[in-house]
């Protein structure tokens, strides 16, 4: 029987849209197929919050299919506007594990009698009830009426509330508001606190807003938000202290002296970056003034409108903008949801079948929580790489870990804000700080004295970030380090191999990738650095797997990889594969470990029946050891290729700090998804 959840509240600005995400995401991690339905919306063909939810991973369906009908068909007969809701909710629930309901949005129907609506609407979908309430400027008391005379009026309609979640509080209420609505009714209870990036309008809609017309800066920078509005009446020094990061400036259009100022500002990583600048008054550009800048790359939106100051600044004050409405809000939205929601209690309420399945979403999300559990800091020498920069914005807005950037702080700062995102909460710092050079090339001569190696040396040396960002992990100025998108494997391992060393007892570093299947993850090793690995590095490499297993949660059921299953066949391959899993046995009896195995007895029970009736592995194996780098490097190839599965990697283990390879041809989300990992592989070392 399909699940699902009605997510209402009773008023406008609640952020359900930013709830609903929250819980499409926890549906996801739970089924195979999850589907989002809007009652009510303005358009058929397009709602913007509609698109958001169903371009979520776990979601695949068309606008059409996820919305009911328009708010004007329910005015005009609510009846035939009720049986046309259930007819396409169903529809949509006979091909769906779960469905998120997303309650209507107080715009168009009498607010008096929305509430009513919603009511109705969820009775006739059969769907249990989330309340979410606003708390902004009230008592923890107010809110609880508030909740009170709500959820009265779903359950007067004989509906079920299963659980109540408090958006927009102050940080300093949350456990009162938590404890007073507990006292409201017996079910799970959430407080959101408030964030500033899901209220922030968009610059776009604050020039349509108070008409504003473009004048200068990149168009697409309207997609942005605006943190703070800021009036400029003063001159540029009693200015700058007061400006914030992503504020919308207004300032009078006669008072253009402060524009050089205000743009050297934007691109500082003292001030910037600004949201957009206004011109208020009406005044026309001097063409002097638009010669100047004619030539210049401007990136900031700088509009004219005209009307005056104040009115302008009243009116971008009462703005309120949508908690789904961009990328960046949508991570906001997540983290909140994750880190503020009891996730299990709210299944336990909806009753949500249990499945032994592990999805790549649910796995995604598994790896950022244990990641946000003890935040680590990871340095990323390549922050020239466009890529790197927005890998880690997200990562930052995910709060998976702290960032360390290599560079010159200004020139991030500058090509953040060109590239539209916010870097303040990660640390600069600069290769070329002497003190720093001076400390890590002592370290560094010292370490490789054995080799005759000079401070001069040394010095040179550190020139190639690798060396500079390892040594940082090193020193422990940094738990871990993700290079490769610029650099090569070799320049990028190199460094660790000469003084950050292996663990004790490996001698070998390798590369495993976590596959992330369609219902589980494995561990495919090695399939990045050996080419042909002896029998003692592979069983290295098989114990090092099997560790790289239990970090991430994963139960280690060790195969050995060879043509050959157990005594059928011999020949110095074989007999290389039987003595490395001879070898594991003995040095880490532990470990669930089968060789030689070929791969169709490793993963197909069937098969393993008849090949190896005995064994614990056979047939349920989860940590895969390929005999060479030919092998294993084609197989997570042609596995990821054909099969849809998500690799993740390589994971380079063995090394006693974790330090981590991308590809050169690496997407943001690999980015993403290593950093992730390296944090995880510093908490267990």
């Amino acid at each position: 029987m399909t699940k699902s959840v009605y997510i209402a509240s009773s008023e406008r600005q609640v952020s359900k849209s930013s709830i609903a995400l929250g819980v499409v995401d926890l549906f996801a991690r739970q089924v195979r197929s999850v589907g989002v339905f809007r009652p009510l919306v303005h358009s058929i063909e397009s709602d913007a919050v509609t698109k958001a939810l169903i371009s979520q991973k776990g979601v695949n369906q068309t606008v059409e299919s996820a919305v009911g009908v328009t708010y004007a068909d329910y005015a005009q007969n609510p009846d035939e506007a009720i049986d046309a809701i259930v007819a396409k909710y169903q529809a949509l629930a006979e091909k769906r594990d779960a469905v998120v309901i997303l309650g209507s949005d107080y715009d168009d129907i009498e607010s008096s009698l929305e509430l009513e609506h919603n009511a109705v609407i969820a009775a006739n979908l059969n769907a249990p009830v989330l309340y979410v309430a606003r708390v902004s400027n009230r008592s923890p008391e107010q809110v609880s009426r508030l909740t009170d005379s709500a959820i009265d009026a779903f359950e007067s309609r004989h509906n079920t509330v299963i659980g109540i979640i408090a958006t927009h509080a102050a940080e300093e209420e949350v456990e009162a508001l938590r404890e007073a609505l507990k006292g409201v009714r017996d079910v799970a209870v959430s407080v959101l606190p408030e964030d500033p990036i899901l209220a922030a309008p968009l610059v776009g809609a604050q020039f349509d807003e108070v008409g504003a017309v473009q004048w200068l800066g990149q168009k697409d920078f309207a997609t942005h938000e605006s943190l703070h509005t800021i009036v400029a009446g003063m001159t540029l020094p009693n200015l700058l202290p007061r400006l914030k990061r992503e504020a919308t400036v207004i300032l009078p259009a006669d008072r253009l002296d402060l524009l050089p100022g205000l743009l050297m500002a934007h691109q500082s990583p003292e001030y910037g970056p600004l949201a957009a600048l206004i011109l208020t008054g009406g005044f026309e550009i001097p063409e002097s003034v638009s010669r100047l800048f004619a030539d210049s790359d401007i990136d900031l939106p700088i509009a004219v409108v005209q009307g005056d100051t104040y009115p302008t600044a009243v009116a971008l004050n009462s703005m309120l903008g949508t908690s789904t409405s961009t990328p960046r809000k949508i991570e906001v939205s997540r983290a909140l949801f994750s880190a503020h929601v009891d996730e299990g209690a709210l299944l336990e309420a909806i009753d949500f079948p249990r499945h032994e399945i592990r999805t790549p979403t649910m796995f995604e999300y598994q790896i950022q929580q244990m990641a946000r559990s003890n935040k680590q800091r990871i340095v990323l020498p390549e922050a020239t790489d466009d890529r790197v920069l927005e890998a880690a914005s997200i990562v930052l807005q995910r709060q998976v870990a702290e960032l360390i950037l290599l560079g010159d702080s200004a020139r991030i700062s500058r090509r953040a804000t060109e590239l539209g995102l916010n870097l303040s909460q990660a640390t600069v710092v600069n290769p070329e700080d002497p003190e720093l050079v001076e400390k890590f090339a002592e370290e560094y001569a010292k370490l490789r004295s054995h080799k005759g190696v000079t401070p001069e040396q040394a010095k040179e040396k550190l020139k190639d970030l690798s060396y500079f960002a390892t040594m940082m992990v090193h020193m422990d100025m940094a738990d871990g380090m993700v290079s490769g998108a610029v650099n090569t494997t070799a320049n990028t391992i190199r460094p660790s191999l000469e003084f950050i060393k292996t663990v004790p007892g490996v001698s070998v570093v390798s590369g495993s990738f976590l596959m992330c299947m369609s219902n589980r993850v494995l561990v495919y090793a090695d399939c990045a650095v050996n080419p042909d690995p002896t029998a003692e590095q592979l069983a290295d490499i098989a114990i090092s797997s099997a560790k790289t297993a239990e970090d991430f949660g994963i139960e280690p059921r060790v195969a050995m990889l060879s043509y050959s299953t157990g005594d059928s066949g011999s020949g110095a391959d074989v007999d290389k594969v039987r003595e490395a899993t001879r070898l594991v046995r003995e040095r880490a009896p532990q470990i669930k470990v089968e060789g030689p195995i070929q791969f169709d007895a490793a993963v197909d029970e069937v098969v393993a029946k008849k090949k190896m009736p005995d064994s614990e592995v056979a047939g349920r194996a989860t940590v895969f050891i390929f005999p060479d780098l030919n092998t294993g490097n084609n197989t997570y190839k042609a596995v990821q290729r054909t099969s849809g599965a998500v690799a993740i990697g390589p994971v380079l283990q063995g090394l006693r700090k974790p330090v981590n390879d991308l590809s050169r041809g690496a997407l943001v989300d690999d980015i993403v998804a290593t950093v992730t990992i390296t944090a995880i592989q510093a908490q267990t070392l």
